[in-house]
């Protein structure tokens, strides 16, 4: 039986940065230790194209559902150390293929230690060689239930018979900062991974109006952070504010047609303010191009125009079963449909303008004081850190 005691991760893409490499690697070391801090007797240690975590007895499975939540990951193996000695390999190998009961395998043997006596292919046909003499099994180098990867090094060998796909990406934080426009709906959630992936750390500003929205809308807002700081290196930074008064100031303004792209404007003001407070270089909202009216081409231009800071919606092009699909795996879709509804939803018109102007806007906010009340709602904001809830499994 396989004695894995050694985690062997790859990088992937991270391998394909020129001088800033070192600075990615380096972010995804200071992420790994970060999310498996609670596991104490781990030994780390970092090559070129490798980082490698001695497990000293930690619980192999905790281990892997963490490591699949880390951004910069490609793929990662629970491994076997051996001498690099061919006899060594050999015999740890056929061990390993006999306790598959596996009928097919194939070698695929990595040699990092140039000075070893054989190459690669050498390796591979000694090994499989002696598994076909002592074992009833076949080689089948395309369509195998079995394989054996081998890893040479100057001091030890690794072995492994399974690759575990990574969460792929970037390492969260290396490409800075953006505050996420989180809903409690389905899509914003998986706009925060999306964003994640691509190695930002994200800050998120909700927008509640109370007493119109319930405490449980709240909670569900907290709960949607909590499952995605799981990915934000184990913290999420959430910034709840209070919309109430400028909502109903919208409503007795401007009615029914422009109130969507008047509180879509108001909101991103708010957001660009908290987001230069916070060190955010950007804002992520969740909109898809013309899910509803606020997502017409027309609405993200009358929006957008309001702000100077860069608005990043990593789901543009994605339809709603895609925004769904994604939402399911990364286990925050049965959340986000829970009924407790945020204040677009509370305040949803019944015939909202697809094709807003500019103009149009502007005049409606000529009639009250907006640039006073997003200022007195972004002082009064509630910042709330939040963790992962460690009795969930979000994978």
């Amino acid at each position: 039986m396989a004695d894995y005691d050694t985690v062997l991760i790859r990088y992937g893409e991270l391998t394909t940065k020129g001088k800033n490499r070192k600075d990615f690697i380096r972010k995804l070391d200071n992420n790994i230790r970060g999310i498996l801090r609670e596991f104490t007797q781990l030994e780390y240690r970092r090559s070129y194209d490798r980082f490698y975590i001695r497990l000293n007895g930690a619980d192999a499975e905790a281990v892997k559902e963490k490591l699949q939540k880390v951004f910069g990951i490609s793929s990662f193996s629970f491994t076997e150390r051996v001498d690099s000695s061919l006899d060594a390999i050999k015999e740890r190998c056929l061990a390993i293929a006999k306790d598959s009961g596996k009928r097919t395998f194939k070698m695929i043997t990595r040699r990092h230690d140039k000075t070893f006596p054989m190459n690669s292919d050498g390796i591979n046909r000694a090994v499989a060689g002696y598994i076909l003499e002592n074992t009833d099994m076949k080689v089948d180098v395309h369509h195998p239930e079995l394989e054996l990867r081998v890893e040479v090094h100057s001091g030890d060998t690794y072995l492994m018979s399974e690759k575990i796909p990574g969460a792929g990406g970037y390492p969260s934080g290396i490409n800075g900062k953006v505050l996420l426009m989180l809903s409690g709906g389905i899509d914003s959630p998986v706009a925060a991974y999306e964003l994640m992936k691509r190695g930002l750390d994200v800050e998120a500003v909700h927008f509640a109006s109370p007493p119109y929205t319930s405490e449980n809308a709240r909670q569900k807002v907290l709960d949607l952070a909590s499952m995605m700081s799981e990915y934000n290196q184990g913290r999420m930074r959430v910034h709840m504010v209070n919309f109430t008064a400028l909502q109903l100031e919208i409503y007795r303004t401007a009615g029914d047609p422009y109130a969507i792209t008047l509180m879509r404007r108001m909101m991103v003001r708010l957001a660009e303010q908290i987001a230069k407070e916070s060190g955010c270089l950007a804002i992520g909202t969740g909109e898809s191009l013309g899910q509803v009216a606020s997502q017409t081409l027309e609405s993200i231009a009358c929006i957008n125009s309001v702000i100077s800071i860069p608005v990043l919606r990593p789901l543009i092009c994605m339809d709603k079963v895609e925004i769904i699909d994604l939402a399911r795996r990364i286990g925050t879709y049965e959340t986000s449909i829970l009924p407790y509804e945020d204040c677009c939803t509370i305040f949803d018109p019944k015939n909202p303008v697809t094709k807003p102007t500019i103009k149009k806007a502007e005049s409606y906010e000529a009639r009250f004081p907006y640039d006073k009340m997003i200022a007195e709602a972004a002082e009064a904001a509630e910042v709330i850190t939040v963790h992962p809830q460690e009795k969930e499994s979000f994978l």
